[in-house]
């Protein structure tokens, strides 16, 4: 097309022009329409056409007909991309043509759905520059739904491309990153969720792309990086309610945490463009901002990941003063996020004197800053940096140079420092950090160190108050400063103070050390059980002063506590806190608080209880604890009289059971003579059965939810473990008659124990828990029975029908759904059975009912499981019983035929194989019941168990505690003695019982060959 200075400068020709191809435009004919726009685009991009000529067409409404165009066209390629050209080149008109385009702009975004669709499709790019400037310069024509339906495209093409199903120009993504960011600033995008869900989807998207790309442009990244700093800022409530859960504040920080971090510092050292590490280290300090648990979480993980050490590399690489303002920034940033508001002030007041180099920071360090406060101020900077970045153990320069640096600042302000005129804050920074080298070098290779200016710091720390409990400290410089025995009674001051302040030792509560960094129960715990510090030693001599000097009992028991809850927390604890006489301060508690407070009395109980607990291998057999028992005794027989059984008697119970338990290990040997020998607490125990028996059925009824039961279950179990410790400490002491008594003539009891016949009284009427502890106690009996027959025969005298009455409640409960009572009735059955006493025809019914059913059970295939085989170790107790007897009932025979030892053969596997089982048929084979092809099986069966269990996958087939767990002290007590119980019989794993019972069998082949 031809044109004259004349034509262009004739605004009436333009008018002309632009109203002749308005008909054109509207041509029916699409190939017309798109000649027609190609004129126009030719037109408008002839360097000779000025802002005004394009204005005229504009103004003409041109771009209406092309807008209309673009709405019927029914997103055909060849007229959309002609139409899109054309509005491209209007919209440099910026001003004119705004307007027009906010008319046009519900057009474009369905056409932008069509193109997003197409690889590379040409006006790509020119579209959403047209959707940009429309979302950024008038706002107001986003609706909710075009917001909408405007980021599910964009977020569909980021995924596509992420997916490699499209490939994407670089405008192309910057472009979008920016509609995003537009979108989200328009009134209407407000408290969208549905727009959060496509943001937080696209910001995935694109930092994948450009992280899995490496030939992403800085450009690409730094929009990428744009778009999360902008929707992070988003989810705010001024946009969301606070009851609305977007989580893109989260997804925003995950993304920063396990995306970018990794990235940032693994690739920092062969970054090239500067600008990508401004934009990296400006989009996470804006995440900092503010005191929200979000910021808090980044600012941990930033740490852990040697953010210190990796910003002092960028600051090598960039030694810019840009880079070095902001580097300090986020250091200042982070340092308010970890230790509270302004403390990072010192660095950012300091930025622009602070050299780039660790090295350099040193050297500052180590000067003298008496007359010049820019460099304390500098000094006080450096020191914060070094103690964040030692909190996690991120060193930004050589430990000697960092050790030698802070032995210099002590030397030379040493007067500063003495005098006060140093921060507090700054004096438990310069120890914390000392102590981190100091222990750092302790651990790893010895470093030179300074010895005047240890002695220098010890004496600060003398005269000035300090508390590093209450400050973040890593656990290398806690163990320091507990190795230091100087500094013991500095430490004892802020021990009371942590126990007095701390809410957690109520509460139960243990912080995770590894994110807070807080001195807590836990790390004092760890501490302790570690060994080589004084901590136990600090506590114990602090509990010890404070009952010598009669302070204030709320300083005494927050004290306990503090120790009772670390003993919970390592057990190990326990053996420090023996060593260094615990018992001792136990004692001079108890004589100082028995009846005048309360509160302290139980504290310490809890504590005793838990001592005893541990199972301490420096369990103290002085007279301590002979003293304690006494004192406990004293207390409990008058408080039983007047309170009933309360909640310190029954934590005086669990103790006296410790106590008992522990003299089975020649351990209080005294202190448990004196509780079996107690006639005031032989007659308490004696009541409390009474009063149980007497309820008969009405006993079922109480179980551990109630106090009765609560009680009864307590009496039960000091009894089990009296009864276990007689034999050990005062073993001819047992009359086994006297305990196999009854009627109106018997004796009275002289120790702490319980007849025969009242056990199984609680084992016929008691509740579950009941039923398990007595079942245990008349275990015991019996074993003790068996145990001193055999050494010398006793003839015991029994009424006529008694021993029928004890068989006939241990049948009753051979099939009790709890399996523990079952095998305890089992064993004591299997006792009975060896009496002469008994007549063997009486239970000769029962007898056969209980094996006829176990060989029924285990004859079919489908219930021979690892649950089931467990719920019929009874009767297989039973069964071998029988079988030992010197004349087995002939109905055995029938019973035990071929088929059905086959059959059980047959259905028995390396995993549901028990001790039990295996001894039912080892008492097979000796009674004759067993060919050549069933040991045959048998031998295949017992080999593959020990492959199965050599290679560890059997799994302990016990029965789980059902023991219920209360939540407070004595519930706990009682669910830790009940779960001891079992404990004490199963003295070794099921894994070496059945491998034993295997070579009992292997054996007994042997000497039947």
């Amino acid at each position: 097309m031809q044109t004259t200075e004349h034509v262009i400068d004739g605004p009436h020709l333009e008018v002309l022009f632009a109203e002749a191809v308005k008909g054109p435009l509207l041509s029916s004919d699409i190939q017309v329409q798109i000649a027609t726009l190609d004129l126009v685009f030719k037109y408008l991009s002839l360097e000779e056409v000025s802002g005004k000529e394009r204005q005229a067409f504009i103004e003409e409404n041109v771009a209406d007909y092309i807008f209309e165009i673009l709405r019927l066209s029914g997103s055909k390629d060849s007229i959309v991309n002609s139409a899109v050209r054309v509005l491209d080149l209007l919209s440099n008109d910026e001003q004119t043509f705004r307007q027009r385009l906010a008319i046009g702009f519900s057009t474009l975004v369905p056409i932008l759905r069509y193109v997003a669709e197409i690889p590379f499709q040409p006006v790509q790019c020119h579209l959403l520059k047209l959707i940009l400037n429309c979302v950024t310069n008038c706002p107001g024509v986003v609706s909710t739904s075009s917001g909408e339906e405007l980021s599910s495209i964009l977020s569909g093409m980021f995924k596509k491309h992420m997916d490699g199903d499209i490939g994407m120009l670089p405008e192309t993504f910057t472009l979008s990153c920016s509609i995003f960011v537009a979108i989200m600033k328009c009134t209407s995008s407000r408290g969208n969720p549905s727009l959060a869900a496509s943001i937080e989807d696209a910001s995935r998207s694109a930092i994948s792309t450009c992280l899995s790309n490496n030939h992403f442009s800085t450009d690409q990244i730094l929009h990428c990086l744009y778009l999360l700093k902008e929707a992070y800022t988003y989810d705010q409530e001024s946009n969301f309610p606070v009851s609305s859960k977007v989580g893109l504040r989260f997804c925003v920080v995950d993304i920063l945490k396990s995306k970018i971090l990794p990235w940032f510092v693994t690739t920092i050292h062969d970054m090239e463009e500067e600008d990508v590490a401004l934009g990296v280290i400006e989009t996470f300090h804006s995440v900092l901002h503010g005191s929200n648990i979000e910021g808090k979480n980044f600012a941990e993980s930033l740490c852990s990941s040697s953010w210190f050490s990796s910003l002092f590399g960028c600051l090598g690489l960039f030694p810019t003063e840009k880079m070095k303002w902001r580097v300090y920034m986020i250091f200042s940033s982070i340092i308010d996020v970890l230790l509270g508001t302004d403390s990072g002030q010192p660095i950012r007041d300091s930025t622009f004197r602070l050299p780039s180099d660790p090295t350099d920071l040193l050297f500052l360090l180590g000067q003298k800053s008496s007359h010049n406060p820019e460099l304390s101020d500098c000094q006080s900077a450096v020191l914060l940096i070094l103690y964040a970045s030692s909190l996690y153990t991120d060193r930004i320069a050589d430990d000697k140079l960092v050790l030698s640096s802070l032995e210099q600042f002590i030397l030379l302000n040493s007067n500063n420092l003495l005098c006060g005129a140093s921060a507090s804050v700054t004096v438990e920074i310069l120890v914390n950090l000392y102590g981190f080298y100091r222990g750092s070098a302790k651990m790893s290779y010895q470093l030179p160190y300074s010895p005047e200016a240890e002695r220098i710091l010890f004496q600060l720390l003398a005269k000035k108050e300090w508390d590093s409990l209450s400050t973040k400290i890593q656990l290398t410089s806690l163990g320091w400063l507990f190795q230091q025995e100087k500094l013991c009674k500095s430490l004892a001051d802020q021990i009371l103070k942590f126990c007095r302040t701390n809410p957690l030792i109520a509460n139960d509560v243990v912080l995770d050390h590894e994110t807070s960094h807080k001195v807590d129960l836990r790390v004092l715990a760890e501490l302790i059980a570690s060994e080589n510090n004084f901590g136990a030693m600090i506590l114990v001599c602090l509990l010890g002063d404070l009952v010598e000097n009669g302070c204030q009992e709320y300083d005494m028991i927050s004290v306990i506590k503090a120790c009772t809850k670390i003993i919970e927390i390592a057990p190990a604890a326990s053996d420090q806190f023996c060593m260094h006489g615990i018992d001792i301060v136990l004692q001079n508690i108890y004589n100082y608080s028995t009846y005048s407070f309360p509160e302290l009395f139980m504290a310490s109980s809890q504590l005793a209880l838990v001592i005893l607990k541990s199972r301490s291998e420096s369990m103290s057999t002085n007279e301590a604890w002979t003293g304690i028992t006494m004192k406990l005794i004293d207390y409990l027989i008058p408080t039983v009289d007047s309170d009933g059984w309360t909640e310190e008697v029954l934590t005086i119970i669990g103790i006296l059971s410790l106590i008992l338990h522990h003299s089975t290990n020649e351990a209080l040997i005294e202190a448990s003579k004196i509780i079996v020998l107690n006639v005031p607490l032989v007659s308490t125990i004696n009541t409390a059965i009474f009063e149980a028996c007497t309820k008969g059925h009405a006993l079922f009824d109480h179980d551990e939810g109630t106090r009765t039961g609560e009680v009864l279950i307590f009496v039960l179990l000091l009894l089990f473990f009296s009864m276990r410790s007689l034999l050990t400490i005062l073993p001819g002491i047992i009359d086994f008659q006297t305990l196999l008594d009854e009627g109106n003539e018997m004796q009275p009891l002289s120790y702490v124990s319980i007849r025969c016949h009242d056990l199984c009284k609680l084992m016929h009427f008691g509740s579950a828990p009941v039923k398990l502890i007595a079942s245990f106690c008349l275990v015991q009996l019996f074993t003790g029975i068996s145990e001193s027959t055999s050494t010398e025969p006793v003839d015991f005298k029994f009424r006529q029908g008694y021993l029928l009455s004890i068989s006939s409640v241990l049948e009753g409960l051979i099939f009790f759904g709890d399996v523990r009572v079952a095998l305890n009735c089992s064993r004591c059955l299997s006792t009975l059975m060896t009496w002469k006493q008994l007549k063997i025809e009486s239970m000769d019914v029962w007898c056969r009912l209980i094996v006829e059913e176990l060989v029924m059970s285990l004859s079919t295939p489908s219930v021979t499981s690892k649950s089931f085989m467990i719920h019929h170790k009874p009767a297989a107790n039973i069964a071998s019983a029988l079988l030992k007897l010197g004349k087995a009932p002939s109905w055995m025979n029938r019973v035990f035929d071929d088929s059905s030892i086959r059959s059980i053969i047959h259905n028995m596997s390396a995993s549901n194989l028990s001790t039990e089982l295996v001894a039912l048929f080892r008492e097979l084979l000796v009674s004759g019941h067993l060919n050549s092809a069933h040991i045959s099986d048998l031998n295949r069966v017992f080999q593959a168990c020990r492959r199965y269990i050599y290679a560890d996958e059997i799994q302990d087939s016990s029965i789980e505690d059902q023991t219920a767990v209360n939540v407070d002290f004595v519930g706990k007590a009682r669910a830790f003695l009940v779960g001891l119980v079992p404990d004490i019989w199963r003295s070794q794993s099921r894994k070496k019982e059945i491998l034993e019972e295997i070579e009992l069998f292997t054996k007994c082949l042997m000497e039947e060959d």
